[in-house]
């Protein structure tokens, strides 16, 4: 399927209801924009949120992984 999309004065393009439907995407969804030789290339893409570790979240980790620890070593086998 085709379709014509307008560029606006401020670059945003807006795609059909119709086919953001048919590719999952949902309000704040993402869009890969690829350049290829035959022209842009757009797919949904996916986010995934990570998290920076601060020393005091490790030392959470460290914790819990010493108290697992000491659960394994208590329990019979």
């Amino acid at each position: 399927m085709s379709t014509s999309i307008h560029v606006n004065n401020r670059g945003t393009m807006t795609l059909p209801k119709a086919l953001r439907g048919r590719l999952g995407l949902a309000k704040g969804g993402v869009v890969l924009a690829e350049e290829s030789a035959d022209g842009i290339l757009l797919r949904p893409g996916v986010t995934v949120p990570i998290e920076l570790y601060t020393d005091a979240r490790i030392a959470e980790f460290d914790a819990a992984d010493a108290a697992l620890g000491r659960h394994l070593a208590q329990s019979p086998r």
